[in-house]
């Protein structure tokens, strides 16, 4: 699902006078956190060269695109032909930047397509079309320019991805698995650590590939002989920041190993595991694996070693050849493994992808029903487990502060930024946003905690 449209905007510090007014450039991210990471890249090259993008309406923009499925294609060809109407010269860039042909026929005007993390290349014909001001000096951090609020950023680990499934494109947009070496992550990591960040948010393809390409060649960090996997990653990060968050974890059997790291708090008990479906025939036409009855097994077993583990999934409904009993299967599985947040997509035919010729397709009414009979069962066991938590103290992170409301939204372990619940903090006293807090628990929704503050804030490092 895309994220929503993002107009950017970067201020300098302090530029030189001039007398006569630049070509101005504007910039639009659309997409996941991975495609925001290639965005956060984009701008900060773009401030390396003294380009100043403006907020609005400028001469130049760029659009780093969404090409994952047809409501995100449709979202950025709209975006783009929007920008063109306005008549801003456009360079294209992204997911759907890899479809140079689609691009080109459909707005042959466009001064630049290249694909997702391309950042050079954006920058480069940016400069041609608006050259930078030398003079020009951005307030930037040594991590670069962030597109998150200040405490907490994504940090992309890889890219690409080896897997083949028949509803994705992804290997053909952004190639097959490319980790970055475990040395060159930390660097980012230490810069962002200089920079304030507090939670990390370690976000790939497949993280739990990470460093399979690489044959887990170590790399030497301060002294220190490192490997680059997943395992010995998530324990330097946890020496780093304070929440250390996995998204996009694949359900493999090392995963057992990060479960020590998260039940002695270096890691956040939290797994974002893309789980799809649970019905085997639709597992295997989706190309995934199909042992539930093993997932389940591990999702005890993970449970038995840190108890306080939250699992977060999403799930296709209404993929080609799904039946009734498919989806009953669904849902007895989300009736046993009792996860704590889920996402339910219905199929969306993606051009290009395999499923797009298998049979019986599923009628939209039916796609869309069976979304709903699954967040609605969802909602249930959701509410039931917030429910359970009233009366709790939990420690959270502080997002955002509203003065005038009376009121803080905040989040705890189990809660990831824009895809799960938050907790709402009444009569915050001296709370700022990046702020570590205890709260205890009053009132509990389907998915988002009621909670009154606790002491004062906490300094974690």
């Amino acid at each position: 699902m895309p994220r929503p449209r993002y107009r950017l905007t970067q201020v300098p510090a302090r530029k030189s006078s001039r007398k006569s007014p630049r070509t101005t450039v504007g910039f639009v991210s659309l997409g996941c956190p991975k495609a925001l990471v290639d965005s956060e890249a984009i701008l900060t090259g773009l401030a390396h060269a003294g380009i100043e993008t403006v907020e609005g309406d400028a001469d130049v923009t760029v659009v780093n695109t969404c090409g994952f499925i047809d409501a995100a294609r449709e979202e950025s060809l709209a975006t783009i032909e929007e920008l063109i109407r306005a008549g801003s010269e456009v360079l294209v860039t992204g997911c759907l930047g890899k479809e140079v042909s689609l691009i080109r026929s459909r707005f042959p005007q466009v001064r630049h397509v290249s694909g997702p993390a391309e950042a050079a290349k954006v920058v480069e014909s940016v400069a041609a079309l608006a050259p930078g001001d030398p003079e020009v000096e951005y307030l930037m951090g040594p991590a670069g320019i962030k597109l998150t609020p200040p405490h907490y950023a994504y940090l992309k680990i890889s890219e690409g991805c080896n897997h083949t499934c028949s509803f994705c494109i992804i290997p053909d947009l952004r190639g097959k698995l490319r980790s970055r070496a475990i040395d060159e992550v930390l660097r980012e990591a230490d810069n962002l650590v200089a920079q304030g960040v507090k939670e990390i948010l370690v976000i790939a393809q497949d993280t739990s590939a990470y460093g399979l390409d690489l044959r887990f060649a170590e790399r030497e960090v301060a002294g220190a002989s490192l490997r680059s996997d997943v395992q010995t990653l998530a324990a330097e990060l946890g020496k780093r920041f304070p929440w250390v968050r996995l998204h996009y974890v694949y359900p493999y059997p090392h995963v057992d190993q990060l479960l020590p790291l998260m039940r002695d708090g270096l890691v956040l008990p939290y797994l974002d595991m893309p789980l799809q479906h649970a019905s085997p025939t639709i597992l295997k036409a989706m190309r995934r694996p199909a042992a539930v009855e093993k997932v389940l097994d591990r999702l005890s077993r993970w449970r038995d070693m840190c108890p306080d583990l939250t699992i977060r999934s999403t799930f296709i409904v209404g993929f080609p050849g799904e039946t009734d009993e498919d989806f009953g299967m669904l849902l007895d599985f989300l009736e046993d493994a009792q996860l704590d947040r889920v996402g339910c997509f219905t199929y969306s035919a993606v051009e290009g992808a395999a499923a797009n010729t298998l049979a019986d397709h599923v009628p939209e009414s039916d796609k869309l029903d069976r979304q709903e009979a699954l967040l609605e069962l969802q909602s249930g066991i959701s509410a039931a487990k917030l429910e359970a938590m009233v009366g709790q103290k939990i420690r959270v992170l502080v997002d955002e502060v509203d003065r005038a409301e009376g009121l803080a939204v905040a989040r705890s372990t189990r809660d990831a930024p824009d895809v799960d619940g938050v907790v709402h903090i009444s009569d915050p006293k001296g709370l700022k946003p990046g702020d570590f807090v205890w709260v205890n628990v009053e009132g509990a929704s389907d998915h988002d905690l009621d909670a009154v503050q606790v002491g004062r804030p906490l300094k974690l490092v």
